[in-house]
């Protein structure tokens, strides 16, 4: 009997549910599922328009379900209902995306090609794909995942996070509701290490998508190596917030807080690393440390509620480790650095907003991915060396510019090694807009029509009208050489 795992409501440690932890057997079974049905199934084969209709149909039991999707999103991760709303409605409109893109699905003729040939490109499914999607956005970021793998005739095994699989199961709910046929979506529960590793690993597994830590990432990596198998990596980041002088600086302080605090400063994109041109940084930092230490910290539910707790102990204790790097390295603690005094908030995993001055390029507070509510502050002097911090890291995933010179702002964000660059903005995407990073910070992207292709697989069919004898070879020999002797 597979053991039972506790889900814990990170506001206050209450168990939500149990859930099963499956094993390594069990996740090698739901492969064997998928790929009976991606080889022997109708899926693949049935036309993209009927495969966007399914889609377009969890869109609308998303938009029906969305209050009690949101609730449990909230018990699960501890973020605001307010946040788990804005994500239900972000995954709605991620299948509604797909949902009309089929026409993309169809051949391509190449163009150019020579009289009495047909030259096409068919787009044909990847065929299993293994799905692990990360705790902090456990529904948003499986449906980025989940939607497109669907779209393009694939099946699939999915993995949430083992701290946050609640919604993710629901929407495994809605997928068999809305009429998806039996094994082209399986689902597993448990940990990496016995059911997320067999999708890297498995000979059917044909692709795996993964988004995560960078250190999970490289292993993945290294096991899909072995069977040649696509990979698709979203690996995280340690994303700048430069802001020039002539910014608009309320508006900037504004969202230098949303960029690292929402959702507890847990965002793979989160702009932690602040970047100040050094005559307005003193003003500029402490009004930003001024601002943290006024977030209301509190329940999801509580609709004064500004930001939530962290996702559990272990994470908590995680972040509460650089604080201890930040005083070994020298950095100025100008806000938080600890957890809340409310009594009401003890039971929970809080951690104050945080905020460093005094940081430097070479801090490893500045150049490791925290994944918590601290902001490291650095000065820049000139556009050339705003760049170069801007770049100064092994990732390269999300920045940001700051300034009402647009001229300016426009060379900064074409010169920043990242794969996201917001101006005057922070955080926003579009399901219409590839997400994806440089370097370290993942290969391949998600979102877009990019997005799209990741699961399928590009054939060239050239069929000559006129077949001709070439006569190459063996001429004035056989059946074909008569006429020659």
């Amino acid at each position: 009997m597979s053991p039972v795992r506790q889900i814990i409501n990170p506001y206050d440690r209450s168990v939500i549910t149990e859930v099963e932890d499956q094993t390594r057997d069990q996740a090698i079974s739901a492969i064997t599922r998928a790929r009976r049905a991606f080889d022997d199934g109708d899926w693949q084969h049935s036309s993209p328009e009927h495969r966007a209709a399914v889609l377009n149909r969890v869109a609308d039991l998303l938009e029906r379900d969305k209050e009690d999707i949101a609730r449990t999103e909230t018990l699960d991760t501890g973020k605001t209902l307010v946040e788990s709303r804005i994500d239900v409605d972000d995954v709605t409109s991620v299948f509604r995306y797909y949902g009309n893109l089929a026409g993309l699905l169809h051949p391509k003729v190449v163009q150019g090609a020579p009289a009495d040939v047909i030259s096409r490109i068919d787009y044909e499914p990847v065929g299993v794909c293994g799905l692990i999607a990360p705790w902090n956005y456990p529904l948003l970021q499986m449906s980025w995942k989940v939607a497109p793998a669907l779209l393009a005739g694939n099946t699939l095994v999915a993995k949430p996070s083992e701290i946050t699989p609640l919604t993710t199961i629901k929407l495994f709910e809605l997928l068999e509701e809305a009429g998806l046929p039996d094994g082209v979506a399986n689902l597993v529960l448990g940990t990496g290490p016995e059911v997320g590793a067999p999708l890297g690993e498995h000979p059917d597994v044909d692709l795996v998508s993964f988004t995560g830590s960078l250190a999970t990432g490289q292993r993945i990596m290294a096991a899909a190596a072995k069977t040649v198998k696509k990979v698709a990596l979203e690996l995280g980041g340690k994303n700048p917030n430069i802001v020039f002088a002539d910014a608009d600086l309320d508006t900037a302080v504004d969202y230098a807080l949303t960029a690292a605090f929402f959702h507890a400063g847990q965002v793979c994109s989160s702009g932690t690393r602040l970047i100040v041109h050094s005559s307005i940084y003193d003003d500029f930092v402490d009004e930003v440390a001024r601002r943290a230490d006024r977030v209301k910290l509190g329940n999801g539910f509580d609709e004064d509620t500004e930001s939530g707790p962290l996702v559990s102990e272990e994470h908590r204790a995680k972040v509460e480790g650089y604080v201890e790097i930040a005083r070994q390295e020298g950095a100025t603690l100008k806000a938080g650095g600890k957890r809340p005094d409310e009594p009401e908030l003890q039971n929970g995993f809080f951690f104050r907003p945080t905020v460093y001055a005094d940081c430097h390029k070479d801090m490893w507070l500045v150049q490791d991915e925290t994944f918590g509510p601290i902001i490291t502050a650095e000065r820049f002097e000139s556009e050339e060396e705003a760049v170069a911090l801007g770049n100064n890291t092994d990732y390269g995933l999300a920045g940001a510019v700051w300034s009402q010179d647009l001229d300016k702002a426009q060379r900064v964000a074409k010169k920043l090694r990242h794969g996201t660059v917001w101006v005057n903005e922070f955080g926003a995407y579009l399901p219409q807009a590839e997400w994806g990073g440089f370097k370290r910070s993942g290969v391949g992207r998600e979102l877009g029509t990019s997005g799209l292709h990741e699961y399928t697989e590009a054939k060239h069919v050239y069929q000559n009208l006129k077949p001709q004898a070439q006569n190459w070879f063996a001429r004035g020999t056989g059946a074909a050489g008569k006429d020659a002797q």
